[in-house]
């Protein structure tokens, strides 16, 4: 099977040296690194996991920041004076 795939001259000339660096050809380097990316299995996005397994990562995202000992924040950090700037009235 051919693929043609248009490169900018710039990611040309980079694939040229690596190539030629490795002392071998264009091809066998492109067809090396697409062996290499199709062989690794790709890690399920948010979007392909089920809610059931969006809320049992998330749970665990948050067990693993229990160990987190950080102060309150004051009332005063977290009055509305002190959150809005005066940029933010003009919006």
């Amino acid at each position: 099977m051919a693929i043609v795939l248009e490169l900018e001259p710039e990611i040309e000339s980079r694939l040229m040296a690596q190539a030629a660096a490795q002392g071998t050809s264009v091809e066998a380097l492109l067809k090396t690194l697409v062996e290499s990316l199709l062989s690794t299995s790709p890690q399920p996005t948010l979007l392909t996991l089920s809610p059931k397994e969006r809320a049992e990562r998330f749970v665990n995202w948050a067990r693993n920041h229990s160990q987190v000992k950080a102060a309150p924040l004051s009332d005063e950090a977290i009055s509305r004076e002190n959150i809005y700037t005066r940029e933010d009235e003009m919006l």
